[in-house]
C-alpha cells in the first residue's frame, strides 16, 4: 500500500466556454471545472502537461492542492478526465472541492502484485473482476491504491474476495465483501478450443446470413415502395378496396 503523497497544481480562472475552448487546447491548456462544498461551479484552465503528470501519479483517489490564480490552495479530488478518442490526450477535467472534516465516497484503485502458482506452474489464466473498490472515509485517510497479493492463488479453486483485501481501518469498504476480485481459470483443452472456434465460426456465418437477408428485404421494400411520377395536372388513382393496383 503506497503512502499518500502531496500534489500541487496551479490553475487560472476561465471566461472562454463552449467551442472556443479549442483555442485553449491548441495553446497547451486544458479546460476544467471545480465544484462542491455548496459553492457555485467555477470554470478554470490549467497546463495540460502539468495536469497529465500530476494525474498520472495522483489519479482520482489522492488529494491535490489546487491554487487558483493568487488565491490560497484548496483541497480537491480529480475526477477521471475526458479524453480525446484519437490521441488519448486529456480534454477536460472536473475537480471536486472537499472538506477535511466530512467523509466522502470514492473508488480506490487495486494494484495486483506477486505471482500466482496457478498461473506460473499450472498454466492458468489470471482473471481480475474488479480494478477498484468503493470506500467511505475522511479525505485525510485516502490512499492511492490497495495492493492485492495474487501469490495466494495456488490452485484453480482459490480466489480473492473483497473481504480478503488488506484495507486500513480508517476506510469503510462499501463494495460487497463477498465479491470476487481475482481468481485463476484453468487452461482450455484442445477439444474445448476447437469447439470455441467452431462456435465462433457458426455465429459469424449466422450473422452474415442475417445481414444478407436484411439487405435483401430492404431492397424489396424499396422496390415495392417506388412512386411513379404523375404527369403535371393529373391526380394519381387511389386503388379501392379489393382492387389490385396495376404494375
Amino acid at each position: 500500500m503506497t503512502e499518500q503523497k502531496s500534489y500541487k497544481i496551479c490553475a487560472k480562472e476561465r471566461e472562454i466556454t463552449g467551442k472556443k475552448v479549442k483555442k485553449l487546447r491548441k495553446n497547451g491548456e486544458i479546460p476544467a471545472v471545480i465544484y462542491g462544498r455548496g459553492q457555485k461551479p467555477q470554470s478554470l484552465t490549467l497546463n495540460s502537461i502539468e495536469f497529465s503528470k500530476i494525474y498520472g501519479e495522483a489519479g482520482s483517489s489522492s488529494l491535490i492542492d489546487l491554487s487558483i490564480s493568487d488565491k490560497p490552495a484548496v483541497k480537491v479530488l480529480s475526477h477521471e478526465p475526458d479524453l480525446n478518442p484519437v490521441t488519448g490526450a486529456s480534454i477536460h477535467v472536473d475537480f471536486y472541492r472537499v472538506r477535511m472534516d466530512e467523509k466522502i465516497k470514492t473508488e480506490i484503485p487495486l494494484e495486483f502484485i506477486g505471482e500466482s502458482e496457478a498461473v506460473t506452474q499450472l498454466d492458468g489464466s489470471l482473471v481480475t473482476n474488479r480494478d477498484n473498490v468503493e470506500v467511505e472515509c475522511l479525505p485525510a485517510d485516502l490512499i492511492p491504491n490497495i495492493e492485492v497479493d495474487i501469490s495466494t492463488l495456488k490452485t484453480f479453486e482459490d480466489s480473492i474476495c473483497v473481504k480478503d483485501l488488506k484495507v486500513p481501518t480508517a476506510l469503510e469498504v462499501i463494495t460487497d465483501a463477498e465479491e470476487v476480485v481475482a481468481s485463476v481459470e484453468e487452461p482450455r483443452s484442445e477439444e474445448e478450443l476447437a469447439e470455441l472456434e467452431e462456435s465462433a465460426a457458426d455465429e459469424e456465418k449466422e450473422a452474415l446470413e442475417k445481414m444478407e437477408e436484411e439487405a435483401k428485404a430492404e431492397t424489396v421494400e424499396g422496390e415495392e415502395g417506388e412512386v411513379t411520377e404523375t404527369p403535371e395536372g393529373e391526380v394519381p388513382a387511389v386503388p379501392q378496396a379489393g382492387e389490385k393496383k396495376d404494375k
